[in-house]
């Protein structure tokens, strides 16, 4: 399972998912170093580390001497490219995000894996929309695509987390739910199931927060309860349930989970890289738009670290 910060009140707690990277010209290696010298500590301007402790400091200082910098085109560490004032305009978000890492407490491998998944360009993936429900402008320059199980509770928790990101970047994102029941969750596939009918009358979102916020209480009169609440066809809503077409469309997501190597829920990607969350959505999100943080209307610490592992046949 993954997980997310403090959001309204609310801790999280997820576990990172691993996945090795490799150095092709960006992020991902290490400096030659001499293994028998104590790191020194790094000042870098524009990262503050005065909250640090000093075992913090020396670790901090340990990763930006050692972790190149993610441009292709700067093959020195993060910390020399900051200094030197590359044109390399990642270097600096690259030292602050390794020092929340730092600072949350992660591990070196934590850190390292989260530092490629975040800054190497190889991990951006293709992520098929296709005729997946949606909301938001078609061809918004932020599209963010999230695999989730309507019985996960750590999905729940996100579920208010992303439709506040997305009501504050409603003109400019737009949000893609993708199906992925698992089976360890005996009412994931029944409320997916009922997400689809919902979607077939027109009422998929209302139906979608309705189940997160109702994820304990999945049973099909449950299921039924909802449907009528929101003024949906009950019989063709039990019709529509178990049709072919809704079956085809949850196998259509988990394939599509399958070739992304998906390993739970929630699985989210923002222009086809994979979330990590351990970290604030809206300064993930800046970071990509070159946004300024400190002028976003902020969301409540959106950073889920992990998700809710499982088989999704």
């Amino acid at each position: 399972m993954t997980g997310v910060q403090v959001s309204a009140g609310l801790l999280l707690f997820f576990s990172l998912s691993t996945a090795n990277s490799t150095c092709h010209g960006q992020s991902g290696g290490e400096v030659t170093k001499d293994p028998t010298a104590p790191p020194a500590d790094v000042s870098l301007p524009g990262v503050d580390t005065s909250a640090l402790t000093s075992r913090e400091k020396k670790e901090w200082s340990a990763y930006v001497g050692e972790l190149l910098a993610p441009c292709s085109d700067a093959p020195v560490s993060i910390a020399q490219c900051v200094l030197e004032k590359r044109s390399c305009s990642k270097c600096l978000p690259a030292a602050k995000y390794v020092l929340k890492g730092v600072r949350d407490g992660m591990s070196q491998e934590q850190i390292e894996k989260s530092y490629h998944g975040r800054f190497d360009a190889d991990k951006i993936r293709s992520v098929d929309v296709g005729n997946s429900p949606s909301k938001g402008p078609v061809g918004a320059p932020i599209t963010l695509v999230e695999f989730a199980d309507f019985e996960c509770p750590y999905c729940a928790m996100m579920a208010p987390v992303l439709e506040q990101v997305w009501q504050q970047r409603s003109h400019e994102m737009r949000f893609v739910y993708k199906f992925m029941p698992l089976s360890g969750h005996p009412h994931g596939e029944p409320a997916a199931r009922a997400a689809i009918a919902a979607l077939d009358q027109g009422k998929f979102w209302e139906m979608h927060d309705v189940l997160f916020a109702n994820r304990d209480h999945l049973e099909q009169s449950d299921i039924d309860g909802y449907a009528k609440e929101l003024g949906l066809d009950i019989n063709r809503f039990h019709a529509d349930m178990q049709a072919q077409t809704t079956t085809d469309r949850i196998a259509t997501d988990r394939k599509a989970a399958d070739s992304l190597d998906v390993k739970g829920t929630p699985t989210i990607y923002v222009n086809g890289r994979e979330f990590d969350v351990h970290q604030d959505l809206n300064e993930w999100i800046a970071q990509d738009t070159g946004e300024t943080v400190k002028t976003l209307l902020k969301a409540p610490s959106t950073s889920p670290s992990g998700n809710d592992a499982g088989s999704a046949k």
